[in-house]
């Protein structure tokens, strides 16, 4: 049968055999050298390009997509998915401004998006991109590994583990990522963990000396930087005190009687971190009272930098070699993270000694380590995510890092301007007990004439067993409402108030969300008890509903907001369900979410939490500026009239010096508005068993009037904290320079007003940012990279805090490219230079930038006292200068309509003129007429600021342009 269907070749078939032999043999070779499946398909959209990636090349990703936002902004997904699940995002805003030009150049072996601004080319058979500006200079090129998606499976959802490699260079730095505490200014070849805890703040936005950003769009927990987990020390060679291999000895011991030994044993690992791992200290040890001695030799495999994580409560310290690396002290039940570095080489032994004085009955600690990173790694970072749909982030360039900030606020939100209110003085304190200490603690200041704008309530207003119930205790708040009308009426003075999501069982706000299903339940079933009285039962709200969210600030609106209060202050809003469990058994208890997997959502509560307070407010009284104070935050949140506070953090010197780089990074994730504790918020036995006497006393004295310092210059400056009380006259009396320093400040921070609050006008009109990393403003001096205890506070105010017990003068560098005069004494000097500045207990070194308007006005004691009139303005020759004032109605949103005045301000060094420009924009009640007073400041004339200075012109303005010529 075969046989007869064979057919014999015609002549014109064997005429046809070389042609199509040839053709075969051609197409056998393209797809030999180029297969087809070797290169992505590119799919050209309206706002940019979708690519079908090859399997081949290792590619984990089957669909990447790159969509352009801005001529500088660009968003890039990628999934492992035939289609991109594109979920609605918490963090970024719906964009609704046009695509902006781009082109496409599509080549063999690449496809090259180009703006104005901004190129973004894509390998087609990798899929990696690579990010230029205009002039085609590599910013950002992904690398390493690539991407990575690992199933995993939570709530019933199929999510992925993602990672993202880039590549980098050395001469590069790393900012932002939102407060981790740990002392790092520059993240460059470090690790950056993003979990919100008390005093870190996970903020997925990074920011680089190259002029550009990455916002991660992601809501679990996510690394910075090497990707490897720390290691127990177990994966490092250790030895005890007699040379034994196996572990280091560990002793455990009264700290009163150190021959007096509970217990002695070999240890391989130091793991006491969570509440979960206590049980694995030696039954017999007396926490209170005991003192923990581990000794031993380590030795590494790899020579080279390995790096240390520890966390920290109690007294810790670290020798390595006999090196002392680490003498910390954190409140028990509140530990910190503590990160340092220490070279070995490999096969090596060296000393190690460990000591820890746990403080408290219940205390944490903990040692991890990481080897160096291979040579193939060492210039690059890594993004790795717990959870996620899919990859997604947006790259944002800038022709400096104010640009780049703009982008990211373009992205998740403009910051609004603050009321003037709460940029003036804040007392606060753990706590004010009853009504008459509120209005009697106002009463004083006023009495005293000590500036003050707001007056804070912290929590426990309620009765003990009402944690939730949003009301003041009658016994103790006879009359709130008339206590807040008091307040505002006779003392001119603002309140804020603590409200918490958490509910204790039972109560009637519990039950109005239990019913619902609106709260997380776990902690009950655990039948968790707090730390208040017996200890009570309790849980939190589930912000990520947006009907809890709604409830939650009715109840707000019903029980306190009806009664006068101005301001919130969200406590514990990481949110803090059970503190210092695991990460895992924190996941327990807010799992489920409304939205999903509390493992997908960990990092994002923080933000939902304040918009359910703004939006709730802004509906109710829309004319009324939303203020509400966080313990954590999120990307985004700034569009929430949110500010930050750093948290429960120690009161300490080297506490204090951790606050400026951590500020600072703060302001760098795009979020404006930040705060410490001034002083600090626990303290150790030495302030408060009994109070501070002898040496405690004026150390606490001391570390306060720093501490003010450089409050005066944080974008909020306000005092809190626990016992010794933190007023100013309970801290020293009117005669010690301590108090003297205090006062000087708050009263320059009111004097400064006009300056400070035209910058709050800023940071809506300009994206701009008030607390500003030295990188931000001179970027092209590579000294500033790593300096993370100076900072500008504005465009002309170099600030240079004092964080070292007894000092009284400290070095610091002034910036390259500009001149620098001496704030106090008008004392000019060159800039590109380290200086030994004075710094006597009354100041800290101030610096005013050459080429500088800086408006001061009159005396106050509250912001709206009265108008600011006159105006003196020190004009800083040596370079041009420009300042913009502005005003508006202080409290109300109708600035976003428009209803605001601005004055340009304009020095000429070329011809030593000072021009007053014409006034722009009008509102209600802006006062028309005002006095400008003129005080120059030359190299050869200088001029320290004087609350009266002998001024060089007075002139009226109404509005219209004036010169002046400088004498």
């Amino acid at each position: 049968m075969i046989g007869k269907l064979r057919r014999r070749p015609t002549a014109a078939a064997f005429l046809l055999y070389p042609s199509l032999l040839r053709a075969t043999w051609t197409l056998s070779l393209l797809l030999l050298l180029f297969p087809f499946s070797s290169y992505a398909q590119v799919e050209k959209q309206s706002d940019g390009i979708l690519l079908r990636l090859p399997s081949s090349k290792g590619n984990s990703a089957r669909t990447l997509r790159l969509q352009w936002i801005t001529d500088r902004i660009v968003r890039v997904t990628a999934s492992p998915a035939a289609t991109l699940p594109d979920p609605a995002s918490l963090m970024v805003v719906a964009q609704t401004q046009a695509t902006p030009d781009w082109t496409l150049d599509e080549q063999r072996q690449q496809v090259v998006l180009r703006t104005a601004a901004l190129q973004a080319s894509v390998n087609k058979a990798t899929g990696e991109v690579t990010f230029r500006d205009a002039q085609g200079k590599v910013l950002l090129q992904e690398g390493g590994e690539g991407r990575q998606f690992r199933p995993v499976t939570l709530e019933g959802n199929t999510l992925y583990q993602l990672r993202q490699d880039f590549r980098t260079t050395p001469d590069e730095a790393f900012y932002g990522l939102g407060q981790p505490q740990t002392n790092l200014m520059n993240y460059q070849g470090k690790t950056v963990d993003l979990v919100q805890t008390n005093s870190q703040v996970a903020v997925p936005f990074l920011v680089s000396s190259k002029k550009y950003g990455l916002l991660w769009d992601n809501y679990s927990i996510t690394r910075f930087g090497d990707p490897r987990p720390y290691r127990p020390l177990s994966d490092l060679r250790l030895y005890d005190k007699n040379g034994k291999a196996g572990g280091l000895t560990a002793t455990y011991a009264s700290k009163d009687q150190p021959d007096k030994v509970y217990t002695q044993r070999t240890e391989q690992e130091i793991d006491y971190e969570f509440l979960d791992c206590l049980d694995r200290l030696p039954k017999e040890f007396p926490m209170q009272e005991g003192l923990v001695t581990w000794e031993g030799e380590i030795a590494a495999n790899t020579t080279g930098e390995h790096l240390f994580l520890m966390t920290v409560a109690g007294y810790v310290k670290v020798w390595i070699n006999n090196e002392e690396l680490v003498d910390r002290w954190r409140e028990a039940w509140n530990p910190g993270p503590e990160l340092f570095a220490f070279a070995m080489e490999q096969g090596k032994k060296y000393p190690l000694r460990i000591t820890w004085d746990p403080d408290g009955g219940q205390s944490f600690l903990s040692m991890k380590w990481l080897p160096p990173r291979p040579a193939s790694a060492q210039h690059q970072f890594s993004l790795v995510s717990e959870a996620g749909e899919q990859l997604d982030y947006y790259f944002v360039a800038g022709d400096n890092l104010d640009e780049v900030i703009s982008g990211y606020r373009h992205l998740t939100g403009k910051a609004q301007i603050m009321p003037r209110w709460a940029m003036g003085f804040w007392q606060s304190r753990e706590r004010y007990k009853t009504q008459e200490e509120v209005l009697s603690t106002v009463q004083e200041f006023r009495k005293r004439r000590i500036p003050l704008d707001n007056i804070v309530q912290d929590w426990s207003y309620w009765k003990e067993d009402q944690w939730g119930s949003q009301e003041f205790d009658a016994t103790r708040f006879p009359d709130p409402k008339g206590m807040i009308a008091q307040l505002h009426g006779q003392y001119h003075t603002h309140f804020m108030i603590s409200v918490w999501p958490k509910f204790y069982e039972g109560i009637e706000n519990y039950r109005k969300f239990d019913e619902k299903g609106w709260l997380y339940t776990q902690n009950i079933k655990n039948r968790q008890r707090d730390w208040i009285g017996q200890g009570y039962v309790s849980t939190f709200y589930d912000a990520f509903n947006p009907e809890a969210r709604q409830l939650f600030w009715e109840l707000l609106s019903e029980k306190l907001f009806s009664k006068g209060v101005d301001a919130w202050w969200m406590d514990a809003s990481e949110p803090d369900i059970l503190s210092n469990a695991s990460i895992e058994h924190r996941k327990s208890l807010m799992n489920p979410t409304a939205l999903g997997s509390a493992t997908q959502y960990f990092n994002a509560y923080p933000l939902v939490n304040a918009q359910g307070i703004y939006e709730g407010q802004r509906a109710e009284r829309p004319n009324q500026r939303v203020f509400t104070l966080t313990r954590s935050a999120y990307a985004g949140i700034q569009r929430y009239g949110a500010a930050t506070w750093s948290g429960d953090i120690a009161s300490r010197f080297d506490e204090m010096a951790r606050q400026i780089p951590g500020g600072l990074n703060f302001a760098l994730s795009g979020l404006p508005y930040w705060t410490t504790d001034i002083g600090g918020f626990f303290v150790e036995n030495k302030y408060d068993r009994p109070a501070p006497q002898g040496e405690a006393l004026e150390e606490w004295r001391e570390l306060n009037t720093r501490w003010y310092q450089f409050g005066a210059f944080c974008p909020l400056f306000r005092v809190h904290g626990q016992f010794p009380y933190r007023e100013i006259y309970n801290i020293a009396p009117e005669s010690h320079p301590a108090y003297q320093s205090m006062l000087y400040y708050n009263r320059l921070r009111y004097r400064l007003m006009p300056y400070l609050y035209s910058l709050t006008g800023q940071v809506y009109h300009q994206d701009y940012t008030l607390m500003r990393a030295l990188v931000m403003d001179f970027t092209a001096d590579p000294n500033v990279y790593n300096i993370g205890d100076q900072f500008m506070f504005g465009p002309s105010l170099l600030v240079s805090p004092v964080t070292t017990y007894k000092a009284r003068e400290r070095t610091l560098y002034l910036p390259a490219a500009t001149g620098w005069y001496d704030a106090y004494t008008g004392k000019h000097q060159r800039g590109g230079q380290s200086i030994t500045a004075e710094a006597p207990l009354e100041r800290m070194p101030l610096f005013v930038k050459e080429g500088s308007i800086v408006p001061f006005g009159p005396d106050l004691q509250y912001t709206s006292e009265k108008p600011a009139d006159p105006i003196t303005l020190y004009v800083y020759t040596g370079q041009d200068a420009a300042f913009t004032l502005y005003e508006d109605e202080d409290t109300t949103y109708a600035y976003e309509q428009g209803a605001y005045a601005t004055i340009p301000l304009e020095y000429k060094e070329s011809t030593g003129t000072l021009t007053i420009g014409s006034r722009q924009g009008e509102f209600p009640g802006m006062l028309r007429e005002r006095t400008f007073r003129v005080v120059w400041v030359t190299p050869n004339r200088p001029k320290g600021w004087e609350d009266n200075p002998a001024v060089d012109h007075t002139l009226t303005y109404r509005g219209t342009t004036q010169t002046l010529k400088r004498p």
